[in-house]
């Protein structure tokens, strides 16, 4: 696994939730049981795009949360993490939404608002860096990205694929769409790399 590109365009942002803001997954490092589970808020992930050795696709997951192997195959982060071998109570079904990792840079903000509890105190240390603030001074929009319901899935296809590239929030897809998703996030890419050559 190599470097990412130095703007980021091989990245993708993932954030998991749902409406609920409980959303299972497995082999985390936080779990106090055997299989690893952790009911989150919601988590975020990255997902890096790569041509492997025989220049095919490669999308690769990055979970510092998790126990798995950092970096790791998407199929298997799905098959390991999120999709375990039976069938969950809806109010659990995750929901991803995936933003485009340059423009993520230029528009997300945290103040940490949400590290605190009701009287102020923090809940846990916060980060020794400073508070991240989007490019137009914005302080904290991360509501904006954890908060997703299964109504936001576009269902055309196109408008998933655009959005990707467009939307600063990006485009919200169900936990059954998330692999052909990066599939087709890659066919698109290397169909217009042939366009312009």
């Amino acid at each position: 696994m190599g470097l990412a590109d130095r703007e980021g365009a091989d990245l993708f942002v993932v954030f998991i939730s749902n409406e609920e803001k409980r959303i299972p997954l497995w082999c985390q490092k936080a779990s106090k049981t055997a299989d690893g589970l952790v009911i989150w808020d919601y988590h975020v992930i990255c997902i890096q795009s790569q041509n492997n050795n025989e220049g095919n696709a490669q999308f690769m997951v990055w979970d510092l949360d998790s126990s798995l192997p950092c970096p790791m195959p998407l199929k298997q982060y799905i098959n390991e993490a999120i999709l375990p071998p039976f069938s969950l109570n809806p109010r659990y079904s995750r929901l991803f939404r995936v933003v485009h990792a340059p423009i993520l840079f230029q528009c997300f903000a945290s103040d940490r608002s949400h590290m605190k509890d009701s009287l102020g105190n923090w809940i846990s240390p916060p980060p020794v860096y400073k508070p991240i603030v989007a490019e137009d001074g914005t302080k904290n929009n991360l509501d904006e990205y954890i908060q997703m319901r299964a109504s936001d899935i576009p269902s055309d296809v196109e408008a998933l694929i655009n959005g990707i590239y467009s939307n600063k929030y990006g485009v919200v897809i169900n936990g059954t769409m998330l692999e052909s998703f990066f599939t087709q996030i890659y066919q698109r890419r290397q169909f217009s790399t042939l366009l312009c050559q």
